[in-house]
């Protein structure tokens, strides 16, 4: 089996726990004790992702838990519940599960929208949130398929993704350099981001059409979230964005939806803000999630 967890994460400390749930497993990844915290990685990552965070967390009294959502690194690839309710649902269970009914939430590209459906869905677990690099389908409104090149390539996977079968066709086989383009594309500091990692998890079987599903799914998240529109975030939220890739548009996105919204840019960085400007992201997480909610 590929070790997508990199040889030397034991020996840092790294715990790897496998929960079943329906049927179904869940990979998560636990360093430090004390408040937990749930951190969700996006497409095409795994909980490597979080790697140069859990140490800042655990360091500063939390348990960090990077979680691999179902569909991606070594959790199950099931045929369905890949809608941002089904995934957030199951993460609650598997915190429930490792004993946290309650505890903070940090989610990146598509983790930030199962952590926006995690929020609101279960707002007596999530004490406080961090959400970086994305819109939010059903929040945001949908952008026009005429751009500039400049955006669209930001852009152009959210209809290429959505197809059925043709996207495996054309990847089979070519995993590696089609997660590369979007490295190569979406980052800044391009050394920084563990491709490698992420292509060797994606290019097991099923690996890009369990990735693929969650754009599949997008019509019933959207669907969901003008639901979940009604309801404002009560827990606090920090919204990130990075001045070479969505700038203020996780701000911007949340800005009608929570009462106690703050908001960062952070410069000179692309998509990957958690490897590729960990020591910035990690200064404006750690204060915020060590501030106490009020209950």
């Amino acid at each position: 089996m590929t070790n997508l967890s990199a040889p030397d994460t034991r020996d840092e400390g790294f715990a790897h726990h496998y929960i079943r749930l329906d049927g179904e497993r869940l990979h998560c990844v636990v360093l430090g004790e004390g408040k937990p915290a749930l951190l969700i990685p996006g497409w095409p990552q795994t909980w490597y992702a979080w790697r140069h965070v859990m140490p800042a967390l655990a360091r500063n009294g939390f348990r960090a838990i990077a979680v691999d959502p179902i569909g991606s690194g070594y959790s199950s690839r099931p045929e369905r519940g890949y809608d941002t309710g089904s995934a957030a649902r199951l993460l609650h269970r598997l915190m429930i599960q490792l004993g946290h009914d309650r505890y903070r939430v940090a989610g990146h590209d598509v983790g930030m929208w199962i952590g926006y459906a995690l929020a609101t869905d279960h707002p007596e677990a999530v004490e406080r949130m961090a959400l970086t690099e994305a819109v939010i389908p059903g929040l945001a409104p949908s952008p026009p398929i005429f751009v500039p090149p400049s955006d669209n390539i930001f852009l152009w996977h959210f209809l290429f993704n959505q197809i059925l079968d043709l996207p495996e066709f054309l990847t089979s086989g070519r995993e590696k350099e089609y997660l590369g383009f979007i490295f190569d594309k979406w980052s800044h500091r391009r050394d920084r981001v563990a491709a490698d990692v992420y292509a060797a998890a994606y290019g097991t079987p099923g690996g890009l059409r369990a990735g693929f599903a969650y754009y599949r799914a997008i019509p019933e998240t959207i669907r969901q979230n003008r639901e979940r529109a009604s309801r404002p975030l009560t827990a606090p939220v920090l919204a990130i964005g990075c001045e070479h890739a969505t700038a203020d548009a996780p701000i911007e996105t949340l800005r009608p939806h929570a009462t106690d919204l703050r908001g960062e840019i952070i410069r000179d960085c692309g998509h990957f803000v958690m490897e590729e400007a960990p020591r910035e992201f990690n200064a404006q997480l750690i204060p915020f999630f060590l501030e106490e909610s009020v209950p």
